[in-house]
This record gives structure tokens, sequence and C-alpha cells, in this order.
């Protein structure tokens, strides 16, 4: 349960399912303001400034990759996509337009719990002038352009290391093919999947052999990639492997 109270926007024309959605997440600690319309949920983001916005995309008066636009051009707010799962294009869409993830409908409360929390947690790290980046026991080294391991050194080609970078900078979060492909490859790569697939394939397999954690890099399909946050690793010593 949440120890500070934290206010969470709900976004859905459902009262039932806006009812739910408070009733349990003020169980566990949050302080809840609703909205029923994306008109309603623009203007409570504004005056009621939450933490995190779940957010229907079917509403009544605004599409919701309109709502997610039009609170990007103010707000840095984490939004939590809620939506049906038979609509991969309007989720890729929702995540394209800044929103930090999603959830599918019907949902568990347990899961839907976690994501918040990670959310929440989440402040991306700016690389501005810091000189590495760490996810439990994996570091990338921003001045030597180094993987390690547990201090180990990890060879990675130069596109390798930036698609790595991404994923760490955005640990936790869904970021779509397109997103990763224009923040590696630049915008006139954006449609190229297949390889991005490739070197998605190529950064696991190095992870996988140095120390069994490929899968910490997740594919949903049609939609994108998420790197998940590792456990803190105090195994900080450089070495170079042989």
């Amino acid at each position: 349960m949440q120890t500070n109270t934290t206010r969470i926007l709900i976004v859905d024309d459902e009262a039932e399912i806006r009812s739910m959605l408070t009733i349990f997440l003020e169980v566990e600690g949050f302080e809840v303001v609703s909205a029923g319309s994306g008109t309603q949920a623009l203007r409570t983001t504004i005056g009621a400034t939450p933490a995190l916005v779940l957010l229907d995309l079917g509403l009544p008066d605004l599409d919701g990759q309109e709502v997610i636009s039009s609170i990007r051009r103010f707000s840095h707010v984490p939004i939590i996509v809620l939506s049906a799962r038979d609509d991969d294009a309007q989720v890729t869409r929702a995540l394209d337009a800044g929103a930090e993830d999603y959830v599918t409908k019907p949902f568990r409360a347990d899961v839907l719990l976690a994501r918040i929390r990670a959310n929440l947690r989440q402040h991306l790290p700016r690389v501005g002038d810091a000189e590495a980046i760490a996810n439990g026991p994996l570091t990338i080294d921003l001045v030597r352009h180094e993987v390690l391991i547990r201090g180990v050194v990890v060879p990675f080609t130069r596109k390798e290391f930036e698609l790595l970078q991404v994923f760490m900078v955005n640990r936790g979060k869904m970021m779509t093919h397109r997103q990763i492909l224009r923040e590696v490859w630049g915008p006139s790569h954006m449609d190229d999947t297949q390889y991005l697939r490739v070197y998605v394939g190529q950064v696991r397999l190095k992870l996988e052999q140095a120390a069994e954690l490929g899968g910490c890099i997740i594919s949903e399909s049609g939609i994108g990639y998420r790197m998940d946050r590792l456990e803190d690793d105090t195994s900080g010593r450089r070495m170079h492997a042989v």
C-alpha cells in the first residue's frame, strides 16, 4: 500500500469501470480523480495535476490518441492506456503518440497495480552529463562506449550499443517499433521492422551468452519491445572478458 498519497486520474466513459477502479486504487492508498470524456480529462489533468493517468481510448467526444497528444503538449505525466487486446494497431498509435504503457481489458487488478507502481517509480534518466546507465547487473559506459555485465566488458557493435542504450534509458517502458527505429536509425527507417528484429536478436544473444539475460528484452507481437527492470547487483568491479 502507498505510504504517501499519490493522485491518479481515471479516464473512462463507463461509470461502472471508473467506480470499480476508484474503489480498488483508494484501498491501495491512492487519491483518485476521474473523467468520463476526453475534454474533461484534459481539464482535470491541468487542474488536478495527477501523478499518473489511466486512459481508455474509447471516449465519446475525443479520440484517445488526440487526448494523449494534447496532454503531451503541456505535461509529461505517465499515461497508461487501457485497451482491448484485439486492436494492437490502436495501442501502437497510442504509444507512438506518447503513452508510456498499456494494460489490456479485461485486466487483473494485481497486473494493473504493478504497472502503475512501475510507471510511478520510473523517472527516465537523461543521459546529459552521466557517464553510465545501469540496470541491475548490466551497465553501459557512455564515455568508453562499453557494455559491462557484473564488471565484465562484453563486445557490442556501435549500432548494438545504441540499441541497448535506448532500451536501458527506457527500461520498464513499452516502446513501439517505430519509436525505437526513430531513436537508433532515424526517421527514414521507421518502417524497417525486420531490420530492428535482426538487431534485437543480436543484442539478446549477446546478453544471453554473457549472463543469461536475453530474456530481459520482451517482445509484444505487432507493437514493440520492453526491457525489464533487473534486480540490483552490487558487483561493479571493472574487468575485461577473456
